[in-house]
């Protein structure tokens, strides 16, 4: 009897299904079998098992055949195929979640209910996203020398919306313009030079930072601030918040700003009527109805000659002229009216003027001082501690003469 027909008689030989591992049970025994592992590997390889043998299992088996009688042990081990990974696309702007929004918590532990608004704010040019290529994975090989294949990885592709560019390669995603990033229906990226708030902005949207055009159909409550880097349209009132705008701000409603808050523009304001408020325009301030016990400053003009164009009470300032129908009342409610210096450059002289005089007062005190000290130096009566005064009043009248000396002509 042959050796190969003495081992098919005692051990069966069985595969996995994907073929990486071959198993070997005793299928039969007789007393004094037994067999070399050379036969026995030689037995495998005619079955077809030429890779991943283990010799130490064959080993075991051909010196104790008799111990693997009820059990299939492996004797060779394929390797399992890697698949590959897919493609991905990494944001390089976190996309929020407005779901999850929380307000913000300030270092000293308390919460700002009004900072609940996070918007993806990104700048022409700026990186958005880069495309991660798929991995192709590695094949396996079958304890009969087979290769098992692998499935590769899918190609992830940039899903692009409106105002987005990438690169020829479909490697990098840029914004195309400042505005807002967004994920629209389908999972397009798109970046709106526009943020729209349909309705009131109160504790559910919180302040806004925006580096377009702001557009709120609703109205702005008092205490919430919107900041623009384009314009801010309001279709409803603004109580007294803070509205600041590179651009122009057109509020349909009006502005009643309770004396707090402020509405400022790089360019022109334009409202319905403004009621203790502080308006602020870098160009010109169009009030179609009336303008009541407010501050109202302009680079150039100030309109209120609608129907009723009423300036009654508070302080208008423009660079070049106040237009208006009817400017105080009958009651001689102070209403101040300045034209032909810019606001800024009055009220920066204002400031300075103020700022002068308690200098000249801090100087004269100063001088007074030294005064007395010097009377008891010289009569050799100066304790220790009012000499160091005395120097110490010496560095600040030098200090105070210099910023004197650095301010000339404000004294008129």
């Amino acid at each position: 009897m042959s050796v190969d027909y003495a081992l098919e008689k005692f051990f069966q030989v069985t595969f996995s299904d994907d073929k990486t591992v071959a198993y070997v049970q005793l299928s039969d025994w007789e007393e004094g079998f037994g067999c070399e592992p050379e036969e026995l590997e030689q037995f495998l390889r005619k079955r077809g098992i030429k890779y991943g043998i283990q010799h130490d299992a064959i080993n075991r088996i051909a010196g104790h055949a008799e111990e693997y009688q009820y059990s299939r042990t492996p004797v060779a081990m394929g390797t399992e195929p890697v698949h590959g990974e897919n493609g991905r696309i990494e944001f390089k702007v976190d996309l929020g979640d407005k779901e999850t929004s929380r307000p913000l918590e300030t270092a000293d532990g308390k919460v700002d209910y009004k900072e609940i608004t996070r918007l993806n704010n990104v700048r022409k040019g700026q990186l958005l996203a880069v495309r991660i290529p798929a991995k192709p994975g590695v094949p396996g090989t079958a304890v009969t020398g087979e290769e098992i294949p692998c499935k590769p990885g899918k190609e992830a592709q940039f899903k692009i919306g409106k105002n987005v560019v990438v690169d020829p390669e479909q490697n990098v995603m840029y914004a195309a313009i400042d505005g807002l990033l967004t994920k629209t229906e389908k999972g397009k990226i798109n970046v709106f030079p526009v943020y729209e708030i349909n309705g009131d902005v109160d504790y559910s949207i919180g302040n806004i930072d925006f580096v377009g055009t702001v557009v709120i159909r609703g109205n702005v409550l008092s205490g919430f601030r919107i900041k623009a880097a384009g314009d801010i349209r309001i279709t409803g009132f603004v109580e007294g918040a803070e509205l600041e705008a590179e651009g122009s701000i057109d509020i349909s409603g009006g502005i009643i700003g309770y004396n707090k808050g402020y509405v400022k523009a790089g360019h022109n304001v334009k409202s319905a009527f403004v009621q203790d408020g502080n308006v602020i325009a870098g160009a010109d301030v169009n009030v179609s109805q009336s303008i009541m016990h407010s501050n109202v400053r302009a680079g150039q003009n100030v309109f209120c000659n609608g129907t009723k164009g009423l300036i009654v009470g508070g302080s208008i300032q423009a660079g070049e002229r106040v237009v208006a129908r009817t400017v105080g009342n009958s009651t001689s409610t102070t209403t101040v009216i300045e034209v032909g210096v810019l606001p800024e450059l009055r009220n920066e002289l204002g400031e300075l003027r103020v700022k002068l005089k308690q200098q000249l007062e801090s100087m004269d005190k100063t001088d007074k001082a030294l005064y007395l000290l010097n009377q008891l130096a010289a009569s050799g009566q100066l304790p220790p501690d009012k000499l160091a005064l005395r120097i110490k009043l010496n560095a600040t009248k030098k200090i105070q003469y210099g910023r004197t000396e650095r301010n000339p002509g404000t004294h008129a």
